[in-house]
């Protein structure tokens, strides 16, 4: 055990509860569905970024709040001594189901917030039993005057306090497991994943393994989790709709065992996402349930960030797989509305910079005051802990050894807006039916003279010159948003000291 870590000490510990057990201690909260699922409503409805810190020292990336470590110590010692007077309940899950990647993770939460540790269960496996310690561990007192969250990575243990908001637990263990593997060699990303079987344009049926890139709100769960149209002997299988481990060859773990998806106007249309909202075993957080039970999922009095945590094995097309043997194609998404194209082909380097500039929008989940403001946040993943440049680089040293791996920006956003006459707004349909034909390979590509990626000039289904952005602008408008853009990303990569000469130069 780490130095840093102290035991927990309770007045009385419960350790390990079932699910039923921590359903009946987090019923005083419970609104119960016409489903019989269990709802409930927080106090605070969002992650609280700006709150987040982690132990100062050299290996803190730039965008990285920093604590002293006499401040954490200072805390935690508060926070254990108030914990010797309180009920305690210790829930010990396992993030990872693989040999070569598995965490037991150790949950501390007041027996007054049980709702949180109820939707965390089913979040993850059960845990490793020969394991005596556990290999993560997240201290969390909702009730704590002060909101506050503070990560010790080297001892892998984090601070939870102030908030009752679900997805700070969820976070804390795969940030600090997104710390432990990068110092094992691998990378890991904040993305889904996927298989699509495919006939491709070779005539062959073949699984190619997708990650998508992408901060809440921009559509990365849809996409995980669409079948693309595929029938008969293609297909899709669902793996992970978060957070995933790759290492040098390619392979990504996967993480967890359940999904925690936004529920902002989920409708019956969006059929995999609906039907596993409204299961029996769903457990809803800060969606309007009425009085009867009914659920209004297009209601956002309470927020715009209503949450559902749903069973992966209820999402339609999952297996019993969570890993991906390869990931063939990487996808990375961003929302843009004027120039960006709906999708372009990008050689190793632009992959990299792409990674680093992390090209999305603020949403309610991160920063509710800003959402839909234009944003960049390095690999799409604002739960990096360590210099973003090293990130970039290794990503950079991956694609180079598998030069299989074909790198994408998808862009899930319009394009034109602010042209001569009228953008076009990308639906989910084109973005879906893109995916499909990269991975069938019947794309027919050009070189862009301004970016230097490819970007498709002919493919099936889709009329691709409505959503070329050059057709929207006076040659003199684009020209000036192209340069405009380009100084902002080069001002944005060069932050990001020791950041490899070639990758910063991908964007030029």
């Amino acid at each position: 055990m780490h130095p840093f870590i102290q035991p927990v000490q309770a007045s009385k510990m419960i350790v390990n509860p079932s699910l039923k057990q921590l359903r009946e201690m987090a019923s005083p909260e419970e609104k119960t569905t016409c489903f019989g699922s269990a709802s409930f409503i927080s106090k605070v409805r969002n992650r609280s970024a700006k709150s987040t810190y982690i132990l100062d020292g050299d290996y803190l990336g730039v965008d990285q709040h920093g604590i002293p470590l006499s401040k954490e110590k200072e805390i935690a010692s508060r926070v254990y001594e108030y914990l010797r007077k309180k009920e305690v309940i210790s829930l010990t899950r396992k993030l990872g189901n693989n040999p070569s990647f598995d965490l037991n993770c150790r949950l501390y939460i007041t027996k007054e917030y049980a709702r949180i540790p109820f939707m965390w269960y089913n979040m993850l496996f059960d845990p490793d039993l020969t394991k005596s310690e556990p290999d993560l561990i997240s201290v969390y007192v909702p009730e704590w005057p002060e909101r506050v969250i503070f990560v010790h990575p080297e001892a892998g243990i984090t601070f939870i306090l102030g908030t009752d908001y679900f997805g700070e637990v969820k976070k804390s263990f795969l940030r600090m497991a997104l710390y432990m593997w990068k110092k094992r060699g691998g990378l890991g990303f904040h993305a889904g994943s996927k298989v699509l079987r495919v006939r491709t344009a070779k005539g062959a049926l073949e699984d190619i393994g997708f990650i998508l890139f992408g901060l809440s709100g921009t559509g990365k769960t849809s996409l995980t989790i669409h079948d693309h149209g595929l029938t008969g002997e293609e297909t899709v299988f669902i793996r992970q709709d978060d957070m995933v481990m790759m290492d040098e060859r390619g392979y990504c773990f996967g993480t967890e065992n359940g999904f925690y998806i936004k529920t902002e106007g989920l409708e019956p249309t969006q059929k995999v996402l609906y039907d596993a909202a409204i299961s029996p075993n769903a457990i809803l957080e800060n969606v309007k349930v009425f009085e009867d039970g009914s659920v209004d999922f297009t209601n956002s009095e309470l927020t715009s960030n209503g949450r559902a945590v749903i069973k992966r094995c209820e999402v339609a097309d999952t297996d019993n797989r969570i890993d991906l043997d390869k990931a063939n194609r990487i996808i990375f998404i961003t929302r843009r509305d004027d120039i960006i194209p709906t999708v372009a082909k990008l050689n190793p380097e632009q992959a990299a910079a792409y990674f680093m500039l992390g090209e999305s929008i603020e949403t309610s989940a991160g920063d509710p005051t800003r959402a839909g403001e234009s944003k960049r946040e390095v690999g799409t993943n604002p739960f990096m802990i360590g210099k973003e440049s090293e990130e970039g680089n290794r990503l950079l040293s991956i694609l180079r050894k598998n030069p299989d791996i074909e790198c994408y920006l998808l862009n899930t956003g319009s394009v034109g807006k602010g042209g001569k006459m009228p953008g076009e707004k990308i639906s989910i349909k084109i973005s879906t039916a893109l995916m499909k034909h990269i991975a069938k390979g019947d794309i027919r590509w050009a070189v862009d003279p301004d970016w230097h990626y490819l970007v498709p000039v002919e493919m099936p289904e889709i009329d691709i010159a409505r959503y070329n952005p050059i057709n929207y602008f006076d040659k003199s408008d684009y020209q000036d948003r192209v340069s405009k853009l380009r100084a902002e990303r080069l001002c944005w990569l060069n932050k990001y000291k020791g950041l490899k000469d070639e990758i910063v130069e991908a964007i030029k």
